[in-house]
């Protein structure tokens, strides 16, 4: 009986249409009549019930689908493929794309109850273009155009819409900060080098050589179609190649997607950057590197010790860096050109290391030139913007790394009601025994966690500073000591 009324009815329309030559059907999402009303087992589904009226010419009917959802169900069905004409639909470019949303504005002017100046219009196409990735023109234009005027109309607060309000509107589409999505980062990079620097010591030459590229990447000179920057930083250990990755995501309000590559040293585990091919375990989750540049399409990706990774991911940077895209192992295309790829190595570090005993040396010597060549490929090499080369650290920046540690265990302590202060003994004995030329500012840390850290947490956790209070640290018969009242 259900089936029967599915025909009844279907065949009605098809009566109603095919009775004024005038009439066209039109089925939004096509691939959907195929196996609609059909019962188990049986053949007699929406798309055989129309084939013979659009095999007599009687019905005139256009339909629309996607690429894959076409290929995956329509193509199948050969017979009613045959008789439909196909007809591919392009994205519209950028001034068509303009000239669209001029012949629908009013339609939104209208409904919302607010206005929408020229270029508004423009900058809704032009922005959305560049910074929302997983949708189509006109179509995320116009979802701009209406979410910025549903806003303003449930406000009520003002009726003329300007650029500023497209620029918040597209911010929290395409979660990217929406001082970012102004054309101008003037304000961002006039401090960026100062910024930088208050935070990374010693590494001056470093700092002045990424913020010069920085600054040109992001002056509009660059080609749309690559990342940002693409740019390996290459020195010793624990002289800040890590962390000056993550002040810049800081200074640029931007996020830090960090990947250890020293967890991709397999062949098999590129998989798990871009996601298992079809037919193995995981295939439909999708891989790190892909599904967080797609989450945040405006980042810092920080490659830690690139040269670690099997060489095969190499070929995958290649396409990063040449394009600004990545396929996955889906066939889902990423966007990266919104991204700077940073990449760290210690490439070169033992041959300078025989080098600088008893001073800082500059990474500028031949044995170091010949190990990033030996590791990484000339076609690799060709598509970076920048190789940035990081000193060792001296004696008289460690007193700067002091201050900041200082500064950063003031900070922890504070919220808990704690002041200290260090004497200059104090800071001397951190100085000269945490420096290690070897190993950088690494030794410092575990320094000041196990002398410093460790006896206090037992103090705020058992004993004297369980309610907050003050502590002198000085140095005695070399040995950290505490004062607390």
């Amino acid at each position: 009986r259900y089936r029967g009324d599915f025909e009844e009815r279907l065949n009605n329309i098809i009566k109603d249409i095919t009775s004024d030559k005038n009439n066209i059907l039109f089925i939004d999402e096509i691939h959907t009549v195929i196996g609609a009303g059909a019962t188990s087992g049986g053949s007699i589904d929406a798309s055989n019930i129309l084939k013979p009226a659009l095999a007599n010419g009687t019905l005139r009917c256009i339909g629309s689908t996607t690429y894959t959802e076409y290929r995956k169900y329509f193509e199948k069905d050969s017979a009613l493929v045959r008789r439909f004409q196909k007809v591919d639909i392009n994205e519209p470019t950028v001034d068509d794309a303009i000239e669209i949303l001029k012949g629908v504005v009013s339609n939104f002017e209208k409904f919302h109850k607010v206005k929408y100046s020229e270029d508004v219009i423009v900058e809704a196409v032009k922005l959305s273009a560049k910074f929302i990735n997983d949708r189509k023109l006109p179509d995320k234009a116009i979802d701009v155009i209406d979410e910025v005027g549903a806003r303003y109309n449930l406000l009520n607060t003002k009726k003329q819409i300007n650029v500023k309000d497209v620029e918040d509107i597209i911010s929290k589409i395409a979660k990217i900060p929406s001082k970012n999505i102004s054309i101008s980062d003037s304000k961002i990079l006039v401090n960026l080098k100062r910024n930088l620097k208050l935070s990374i010591f010693g590494q001056d030459k470093a700092i002045e050589e990424l913020t010069r590229v920085v600054k040109l990447s992001r002056s509009g000179l660059r080609d749309d179609g690559k990342t940002i920057g693409s740019y390996l930083f290459v020195g010793p250990t624990g002289v800040g190649k890590t962390e000056i990755a993550k002040v810049l995501s800081y200074a640029l309000n931007i996020n830090l997607l960090r990947f250890d590559m020293s967890e991709y040293m397999e062949r098999h585990s590129i998989s798990r950057l871009i996601g298992s091919p079809p037919g193995y375990v995981g295939f439909d989750q999708g891989g790190a590197l892909t599904e967080a540049v797609n989450k945040n399409p405006n980042s810092v990706v920080l490659l830690d010790e690139i040269e670690k990774a099997h060489p095969d991911i190499y070929n995958i940077l290649l396409q990063i860096m040449d394009y600004g895209k990545l396929t996955d192992h889906n066939s889902r295309t990423v966007d990266f050109r919104n991204v700077i790829l940073i990449m760290t190595s210690n490439a070169g570090a033992e041959e300078l290391d025989k080098n600088s005993i008893g001073f800082t040396s500059s990474i500028t010597s031949k044995d170091n030139e010949i190990q990033i060549n030996r590791l990484f490929a000339p076609e690799f090499r060709n598509r970076l913007d920048s190789i940035i080369k990081f000193d060792f650290l001296s004696k008289k920046t460690m007193k700067n790394i002091v201050e900041k540690a200082i500064n950063i265990l003031e900070s922890q302590l504070s919220e808990k009601k704690i002041l200290i202060s260090l004497t200059n003994n104090a800071k001397k004995y951190l100085m000269e025994e945490g420096y290690d030329i070897k190993y950088g500012a690494r030794p410092l840390e575990r320094l000041v966690q196990k002398k410093i850290k460790e006896p206090l947490a037992e103090e705020i956790l058992f004993g004297q500073l369980k309610k907050g209070g003050k502590v002198e640290i000085d140095v005695k018969s070399n040995e950290i000591k505490f004062k607390i009242n």
